[in-house]
């Protein structure tokens, strides 16, 4: 992948694409191709079909996809199994039929049973039941993979899967209804240290455990196995190291300064108990995470606190 070549990354404007583009322009890759959801709708194959028509992209990062916590996924299963599928399969296919030398495509540490064997390698894949609330965009996610592993056998297309742990950082989505975790609990402690609230609600137990990665760390990796892996297997990117959502929720307090009291909602699902991916794959290819979690949320918290105004509530 040379500095000069057409780069489209998909969801640009998203958590994860645009830590892609941050670092795509840190390392010298200036030739991006970027659209919003109001140009170009990728659910709808007439519209993927003019894009790549028109801009012959010779790598792609695809990122878009339609995410959310629980609670969204509970509500919304319709959309989220036919939007990411629709997504997925046009881009993917698109990709293939105008000459893309390679395509990424992201995924989601859902996809593994709920009760996986810890740390998740990547031939836990279809050895059990999904986790029931958010089985449908893991399905979705599973499907994207099985595409790419299809695409690369049929017609030799060098596609390749990649799947993410929990994420966080900048330009996330702190909408309490339909966030993940980390922007959940960021969002919940800052209004309660504004509004001087004397505790914080969090569900569940506060037991499960979680590992969360920096995305600009993500997207350094994906940047990585873009230029250096070509292969079938898709491959885990995390940290290897978990918390338990209640140590995550104190690191949070601390991040933000908020000094009230936390309290657990025990009626609220947990979700799954413990999600812990093996990257000893990854790192055996030479990279592994930098950012340590304290540090990162301190600098979510800021660019939080910095863009109160625009993001996503």
């Amino acid at each position: 992948m040379n500095k000069s070549d057409r780069i489209y990354v998909a969801g640009h404007r998203g958590l994860v694409g645009s830590a892609l583009v941050r670092q795509l322009r840190l390392q010298g890759y200036e030739n991006l191709i970027l659209r919003t959801h109001a140009n170009v709708d990728l659910r709808q194959q007439d519209a993927v079909e003019s894009l790549f028509s028109s801009t012959k992209p010779e790598y792609v990062f695809l990122a878009a996809a339609r995410v959310g916590g629980i609670q969204a996924n509970n509500t919304y299963p319709a959309a989220f199994l036919g939007e990411n599928l629709a997504i997925q399969t046009n881009v993917i296919d698109a990709a293939y039929r105008h000459k893309t030398r390679k395509l990424m495509f992201l995924g989601s540490s859902c996809i593994y049973p709920k009760h996986a064997p810890q740390p998740i390698r990547e031939d836990s894949l279809l050895t059990g039941p999904l986790e029931p609330t958010n089985e449908w965009y893991a399905i979705a996610k599973i499907a994207g993979i099985k595409m790419c592993q299809a695409y690369r056998r049929q017609y030799g297309f060098d596609a390749i899967s990649v799947m993410p742990t929990n994420l966080y950082g900048p330009e996330d989505n702190f909408s309490l209804p339909d966030s993940h975790v980390l922007p959940a609990l960021l969002r919940k402690f800052w209004d309660a240290k504004a509004n001087s609230e004397p505790a914080v609600t969090i569900w569940g137990t506060g037991a499960p455990r979680r590992e969360f990665l920096y995305v600009d760390d993500l997207a350094d990796a994906c940047i990585h196995l873009m230029r250096t892996y070509s292969d079938e297997g898709f491959l885990n990117i995390g940290t290897g190291s978990d918390v338990t959502i209640l140590e995550l929720a104190g690191i949070i307090q601390r991040a933000v300064g908020y000094d009230g009291s936390i309290r657990l909602d025990e009626s609220k699902p947990d979700g799954t108990p413990r999600k812990l991916l093996d990257v000893s794959r990854l790192n055996a290819l030479g990279w592994s995470a930098k950012v340590e979690l304290a540090e990162g949320i301190d600098r979510t918290v800021k660019w939080y606190r910095d863009n109160l105004q625009r993001t996503r509530h």
